[in-house]
């Protein structure tokens, strides 16, 4: 049964949880948005909700959680698979071209399912990995880095009013982004090397703060994407660690444009390769930028 809609605003389903936050911080721009109503759902709930007849009565999703990881597990975490039906309630969702807004540890969400991170474009690692055929060492991590952002697709509907370089204090990531298959919108002037960073792995295994023996490879400064899921547009957006972050009107901005764009027709049909070339990573033609 459908599930009926009682007004006229944009309507945005957002999963959190699987990553400590603060519920507020993170619903205050939404609430800020004129004429978008946003529900937040955590998990695991939120996972029971990814199925085309659930998000029927939404028209974008936004995603700020972390599923699949148990860091209860013996030596700091343990990767817990999807089962079946969800894996297939998402993918159906993305074919029938339902937007998505990925943020922040979103990335991370998943790791023992690969398509997901084929799907948002990119893989944070909490522990070494074989991904795409290629081991990998865990990602990389720092708090409060102060860095310069540079809009690299300003024609971009996502980049709307968005300066063309700003500055932003925020968690930053050394971490794997698959650039072949996205469009950048958004590349940070930070240094994206093992010195700079800490290890994920140390981490969990309660050594915080450190990088030592851990030689990860220099990083992209790829910080904004966006790029085809399926069948659905999707936008990922490296920013969110805290409220702090979630207050910064050009943040504020940025997610506004993305939900937006996402919930287009214009989006949905680019991403459905309406008319437009369908190769992985292609630039919105006209009436998609």
């Amino acid at each position: 049964m459908p599930i009926l809609r009682y007004d006229a605003a944009l309507r945005v389903l957002v999963a959190a949880k699987g990553h400590p936050y603060v519920r507020d911080a993170l619903m205050a721009p939404f609430d800020a948005f004129e004429g978008v109503a946003a529900t937040l759902v955590e998990q695991p709930v939120a996972s029971l909700l990814m199925r085309p007849d659930f998000l029927e009565a939404f028209d974008a999703l936004v995603l700020y959680d972390m599923p699949g990881l148990d860091f209860t597990a013996p030596g700091g975490v343990r990767a817990v698979a999807p089962d079946e039906p969800l894996k297939a309630g998402l993918r159906a969702v993305l074919d029938a071209g339902k937007g998505v807004v990925a943020l922040h540890h979103a990335i991370a969400g998943w790791p023992a399912w690969s398509e997901y991170g084929d799907l948002l474009g990119g893989r944070f690692l909490y522990t070494p990995q074989t991904v795409r055929g290629k081991a990998l060492l865990d990602s990389g991590y720092r708090h409060d880095v102060t860095h310069r952002i540079d809009v690299v697709a300003p024609d971009h509907p996502v980049m709307k009013d968005v300066p063309s370089s700003f500055e932003l204090t925020d968690e930053c990531y050394l971490f794997e982004v698959f650039e072949a298959d996205v469009t950048p919108l958004l590349r940070s002037r930070a240094r994206f090397t093992k010195d700079e960073f800490y290890s994920a792995a140390h981490a969990v295994a309660g050594r915080m703060y450190t990088n030592d023996g851990w030689d990860h490879p220099e990083g992209s400064n790829l910080v904004g994407w966006v790029k085809r899921a399926r069948r659905a547009p999707l936008v990922y957006l490296q920013f969110g660690d805290g409220p702090a972050t979630f207050a910064d009107p050009v943040m504020r901005r940025l997610l506004e444009n993305a939900v937006r764009w996402v919930a287009s027709p214009e989006a949905r049909a680019w991403a459905a390769g309406e008319g437009v070339d369908t190769g992985a990573g292609a630039a919105p033609a006209a009436g998609g930028r």
